[in-house]
């Protein structure tokens, strides 16, 4: 009969409970789930055999991670072996990965069904009454800590979370679309009533909150505010019809107050706008760093869209073809097979330009065709280390080249041949984005060490001055007890002597200048000598 242990992983350590008299256990389930409940009737099944606690919090992290992956840790294998029997033995596990693993690893049975799961509920319930010292206090601060730190390693390990700036930014632009055009005509509906003529004038919605805030009270609009006009419109004739139409204008005329609520509801409309450009522009350049092949074939907005409809690049990268080509058309499709009619061609890859190119019979086909190049763009964009856009020029050329087959009967390239022609294209781009990482990184640490050497040079000039400072003072102080008149006598033979020892000095250093620099002598420390030695003479 073998005997049952359970291996259960807290967030304080590793911890190895047998089950007693396992067959009745297994044979009467239901009174092991009515003893789970119960501490002192769950002691009588299960007793504790040991318990390995973590050194640190850091340490807890890296085992969690290794079982929640599948991994045998070298903590958790002698810890089996020290605890568990060799012969007769099933471990009962949580998580089957990890089972698999021991089992290949230390060569011992593993269980994860049965009555396992209802003991570890157990063992969760009265675990922290099972270890002594262990208190429900602590053990919660444990799963706590290494809750949070699981968690920020996970959102870490996590190559494409980038993808969510991307959902996020393609949904804001969406709304943004809407809540702009549904403000447009507020203000144009606002704005009728005192100059009807300007929306015929001015269709566009961007254009008209900007006409809006900058004309104001029409009676007011001359003949010199058509530069303003021409500078947003880019057309004179309309300045000037503006201007026509202000002064022959059917509206009523409204309130300064009523202006001024016009102005800043234009203004926010305007703001509006511009930040929708602003968005554009971020979400194409996040469309390059992230997936660059896909934003090259489809265009930036389209693979966007297919990214968020997905929910990561990771989750469209495993689609198949044909559920990116209808992919956000699931009610359609869901309303043919109900009612047995035809099932859509397309979903959103109807906006990219290649379908709409296409003739009516053969939008189909280029549909097909194109989400076939889309799946095999994103999956390189998620698998790939480095991130260039080459294979997503290349297939677009492929999908041009289809277009032409359909239209004109010309033979396109061969996959085989654009392919290789593209990785030889790519791997020059790896080699020259390595080696500006290499003159980078080189860069850097010369940096870095010329800051070193200014910090250790400024150190060694500050150390040096102080010391020449009190050499100088003792001179002085030396100096000071003769009196004056003999100091005004002797200084014009001191005056002569130091002429003719500089004029032997210029003559003799330049065959000594070799001679001073293998000897590391400094100047000044010479000039201080020849003063002593002049005293000295003196004396």
């Amino acid at each position: 009969m073998s005997n049952l242990y359970v291996l259960y992983e807290h967030a304080a350590g590793y911890a190895l409970f047998k089950v007693r008299e396992f067959e009745e256990a297994g044979a009467f389930l239901p009174q092991v789930e009515q003893s789970v409940t119960d501490l002192s009737r769950f002691n009588s099944v299960v007793k504790l055999m040991g318990f390995s606690p973590f050194k640190s919090a850091a340490h807890a992290l890296e085992n969690m991670n290794a079982v929640s992956e599948g991994v045998l840790t070298d903590d958790l294998r002698l810890f089996l072996e020290t605890n568990l029997p060799k012969d007769d033995v099933i471990l009962g596990v949580i998580e089957p990965k990890l089972g698999a693993a021991i089992n290949e690893m230390v060569n011992i049975n593993c269980q994860h069904t049965g009555v396992v799961p209802e003991v570890v509920r157990g063992i969760r319930c009265h675990f922290a009454s099972m270890i002594k010292g262990f208190t429900p206090q602590s053990a919660s601060v444990a799963q706590l800590g290494l809750g949070h730190s699981y968690s920020r390693a996970k959102v870490k390990f996590n190559v494409h979370r980038a993808d969510n700036m991307i959902i996020q930014s393609i949904a804001l632009l969406d709304q943004l679309d809407k809540d702009i055009n549904t403000f447009a005509m507020r203000i144009r509906e606002w704005y009728s009533y005192h100059f009807p003529e300007l929306v015929k004038i001015v269709p566009d919605n961007y254009a008209y909150a900007r006409c809006a805030q900058m004309i104001g009270d029409r009676k007011q609009l001359t003949a010199e505010k058509i530069p303003e006009l021409e500078e947003f419109l880019m057309d004179s004739s309309r300045a000037v019809a503006i201007v026509d139409a202000a002064k022959m204008s059917m509206g009523m005329d409204i309130s300064p107050i009523d202006l001024i609520n016009i102005e800043r509801f234009a203004k926010r409309v305007i703001g509006l706008a511009e930040y929708r450009l602003e968005l554009a522009e971020y979400l194409k350049s996040k469309m390059h760093q992230v997936a660059p092949n896909l934003a090259t074939l489809i265009g930036e907005q389209v693979g966007a869209r297919l990214i968020s409809h997905a929910g990561s690049l990771t989750n469209l990268a495993k689609y198949p073809a044909s559920t990116v080509q209808i992919l956000g058309a699931e009610k359609a499709l869901f309303r043919a097979l109900k009612t047995r009619g035809n099932t859509p061609k397309y979903g959103l890859i109807f906006h990219s330009t290649f379908i709409g190119r296409a003739g009516a019979k053969n939008k189909g086909r280029i549909s097909r065709y194109l989400a076939n190049k889309c799946s095999i763009a994103t999956r390189i964009d998620c698998f790939n280390e480095a991130q260039t856009d080459v294979f997503g020029k290349a297939l677009r050329d492929q999908v041009e080249e289809r277009l032409k087959f359909y239209e004109d009967g010309e033979l396109p390239r061969k996959n085989v041949d654009v392919m290789c022609e593209a990785v030889k294209e790519a791997e020059e781009v790896f080699k020259s984005l390595s080696k500006k990482k290499k003159k980078k990184k080189k860069r850097e640490i010369e940096a870095g060490l010329n800051g070193t050497l200014e910090t250790t040079h400024d150190e060694s000039v500050a150390a040096e001055t102080p010391g020449k400072k009190k050499k100088k003072l003792e001179m002085e102080g030396e100096e000071e007890p003769v009196e004056n008149g003999v100091e005004a006598e002797e200084t014009p033979g001191k005056k002569k002597k130091k002429k003719k020892r500089v004029e032997e000095a210029d003559e003799s250093n330049i065959a000594d200048e070799s001679m001073q620099q293998e000897m590391g002598v400094d100047e000044p420390v010479k000039k201080k000598k020849k003063k002593k030695k002049s005293a000295e003479n003196e004396d």
